[in-house]
């Protein structure tokens, strides 16, 4: 099992993600709880691609923290 960073934005009118230790690896919804879940699904056939082509699958290595600012 490995334990892949995501990232949500809001978009005009919906949510995007990406994964940046997957490039390409990608998923758009109409909320961040489905957007979350298409990201999970895109991570699986990203990986499976990865696999089927012969490419070795990247270790997770990117590092996700929050920072506070005074705004």
């Amino acid at each position: 099992m490995k334990r892949y960073a995501i990232v949500v934005e809001r978009a005009e009118s919906n949510f995007a993600g990406y994964v940046p230790d997957l490039p390409g690896c990608v998923a758009t919804g109409a909320t961040v709880a489905e957007t979350e879940q298409l990201l999970r699904e895109a991570i699986e056939l990203h990986l499976e691609g990865m696999r089927a082509d012969g490419i070795p699958i990247p270790e997770p290595s990117s590092q996700v923290e929050y920072v506070e600012v005074a705004g």
